[in-house]
């Protein structure tokens, strides 16, 4: 038995006093004379006995009487030993559309959502973790108000990422007895086997959701392959997992309006290319849609746009193109060249990756023009001459301050090592290639850059290809001729993916479909005036992303918007410039999820459960407080009634 006011108690000491005015009180006889004294004295006798009985029942009464008084106003109460302190239940609850599944009871989410409401308590305060949100100490009302306006989300939040927020959180409740209850169907994106519980100190209840459904098939991509100008295939990878799937039907719509219709067959646990054949379109916004009923309905369906007229610029300025027209082919580029002698400086203007190919000489006015070239974020590739003029090269270089070239080097040198780290080749390879034909030079130039990254290198780990990164731009530096007297490089494989990428690398322009979740940098081809700005239009909402101009452009980045896939328009004012496709990431559709069981079973302070009822509930029953001052006071009345019925009917 604990009580709510245990000072009161002290006020017991007061029973003292009804023991000593019962134990001195003294009460004097009336002798009477009667003739027969044998007899008197045998009711008097009689008398003193049933007085003195009478005494110490009054006293026992008053004993009782003042003892359940005193303790009925300490308040006495039967429970765990704890549940007189302040309460704090941390509830992290998994919101990701993962959630959005039914299971026994219907929806996972809605259902684990209205289970926390029911089972919420006024006593308690509240923190509140989703994938997007974080709230603190909050009451049994504002909890329900917070849970009522939870919905679903393309976010997730990592099992080790939210242990140390319970530990952070706990660590702050330092007088408070601490409640966590971590609600989730612990989809396992990484795929890590070992969770890290060295660090966990606070008791969890690890509560696991489970769908009814165990298949899902999904739209897992999309890629364009493009066979001319006017023809394109449209392929969607679909995912299996789970048992053989037969006649699915899968549909191609533009704008809403369908534009082809399959059905196929997939294995069990496999992916499949399908393919849609588009003629005579340059421009689509599409949408592939798989009409099958399974354990996720968000991604049984993919957007994507294509705009197979919009071509990268690309201008080289000296020599005869030669194997560069080759890189830069039509269906891909805008590729044009000019010699130095008949540059036209407003076609320059709209390049976006400039190329000096093998120029003995950089003109002064040229060289003020392609610095603010690369101000404004475009790119440049330098290619010298086997008989460059160093000091005119130089006084670009030091215009843009990253350094110099300082004499050339006739020694025949192979190129052999690539720079797998560098961004530029992500992608580029399928793997670290150690063994290649490797290309070789006759002469170079040695540089002395600031900030130089090497793509390729020499055998003597000399830079042959640096990446120096100038405002928002690139300058690609190129330390040989590479004409075929003085180098075989262009025969060499690497000379094509090098070349595509001093393009593609920086360009930023909007591809066929981005991901909902992921920054992204996005370059829009406009230039804004003062005061205006671009904004982005959606399904639901519309909201103004981060934003940078440009001489040529206006570079927006997107982040925590959008929530929702879909199409998004982005505006000037009320004109739409580009149309950007979003979709969920594939990550949520995996059907792998953590055996959170098996994981935590040597762990004494962590506990494992499939019902977010039962943990709720547990939680109230030991923190249920049964109050015992009303029967003290029950007992105070019956025993101040017995006192009355003793004096009113004992006649002693």
């Amino acid at each position: 038995m604990q009580f709510q006011h245990p000072e009161i108690l002290y006020f017991l000491g007061l029973i003292i006093i009804p023991i000593l005015v019962h134990l001195f009180q003294l009460q004097k006889f009336k002798k009477t004379p009667f003739t027969n004294v044998a007899f008197l004295q045998k009711l008097i006798q009689q008398s003193r006995k049933s007085s003195k009985l009478k005494k110490w029942l009054l006293l026992l009464l008053r004993i009782v009487l003042f003892t359940t008084l005193i303790i009925a106003f300490s308040q006495p109460y039967l429970s765990h030993k704890k549940a007189a302190k302040k309460q704090h239940i941390f509830i992290y609850l998994d919101n990701s559309l993962s959630l959005d599944s039914n299971g026994k009871k219907g929806n996972l989410l809605q259902n684990t959502i209205k289970e926390i409401i029911e089972n919420s308590s006024k006593k308690e305060t509240y923190s509140l973790l989703t994938n997007s949100n974080s709230y603190e100490n909050l009451n049994n009302i504002e909890l329900k108000k917070v849970l009522l306006e939870t919905k679903k989300e393309a976010s997730f939040r990592d099992l080790e990422e939210i242990l140390l927020k319970v530990e952070k959180l706990n660590l702050k409740k330092t007088n408070t007895l601490n409640k966590n209850i971590l609600i989730s169907d612990f989809q396992d994106y990484t795929k890590k086997n070992n969770i890290d519980f060295t660090n966990v100190t606070s008791a969890i209840s690890f509560v696991k959701l489970r769908a009814v459904q165990k298949n899902n098939l999904s739209v897992d991509s999309v890629f364009i392959e493009k066979i001319n100008n006017n023809a394109f295939t449209v392929n969607a990878i679909i995912k299996n997992q789970g048992n053989l799937k037969s006649n699915v039907s899968i549909a191609l719509y533009s704008n809403n309006t369908l534009v082809s219709k399959q059905t196929f067959n997939i294995k069990k646990n496999t992916t499949k290319n399908i393919k849609f054949p588009i003629q005579n379109q340059l421009k689509i916004n599409g949408k592939i849609v798989l009409d099958f009923d399974d354990i996720f309905s968000f991604d049984n369906s993919f957007y994507f746009n294509v705009n197979t007229s919009k071509k990268s610029t690309v201008f080289s300025v000296g020599k005869s193109p030669g194997f560069l027209s080759k890189v830069y082919a039509e269906n891909e580029f805008n590729f044009n060249w000019s010699s130095l002698q008949n540059i036209n400086y407003n076609a320059l203007e709209k390049q976006e990756l400039i190329l000096l190919n093998e120029i003995e000489e950089i003109p002064t006015d040229f060289i003020t023009f392609l610095a603010r070239h690369l101000k404004d974020g475009k790119d440049l590739v330098i290619i010298p001459s086997t008989n460059s003029n160093i000091n005119s090269y130089n006084l670009l270089f030091e215009k843009l301050n990253i350094g110099n070239i300082s004499y050339k080097i006739s020694d025949s040198l192979r190129i052999t090592n690539i720079n797998f780290k560098n961004p530029f080749l992500r992608n580029v390879f399928s793997k670290e290639v150690q063994n290649f034909q490797y290309p070789n030079v006759k002469s170079h130039y040695k540089s002395n850059f600031k900030q130089a990254t090497p793509i390729l290198s020499f055998e003597n780990e000399e830079h042959f290809i640096n990446q120096i990164r100038i405002n928002n731009g690139n300058l690609f530096w190129i330390s040989s001729a590479l004409n075929k007297e003085n180098s075989n490089f262009t025969n060499s494989p690497l000379v094509v993916p090098i070349f595509y990428n001093f393009r593609k690398f920086n360009t930023k322009y909007p591809k066929s479909s981005y991901t909902i979740g992921e920054t992204t940098t996005v370059d829009i081809a406009t230039v804004l005036k003062k005061d205006e700005v671009l904004t982005v239009d959606g399904p639901e909402n519309s909201f103004i992303p981060l934003q940078q101009q440009y001489a040529s452009k206006t570079s927006i980045t997107i982040g925590v918007q959008p929530k929702e896939k879909g199409f998004y328009t982005v505006k000037k004012q009320n004109t739409t410039i580009e149309t950007l496709a979003f979709n969920y990431s594939s990550s949520e559709s995996i059907l792998n999820f953590l055996d959170i069981k098996e994981i935590i079973k040597n762990h004494q302070n962590l506990e494992y459960s499939e019902s977010t009822t039962a943990v709720l509930q547990k939680n109230k029953a030991k923190n249920k407080v049964t109050w015992l001052w009303k029967w003290f006071l029950a007992l105070a009345i019956v025993s101040l009634f017995f006192e009355i019925l003793i004096l009113k009917f004992f006649k002693p």
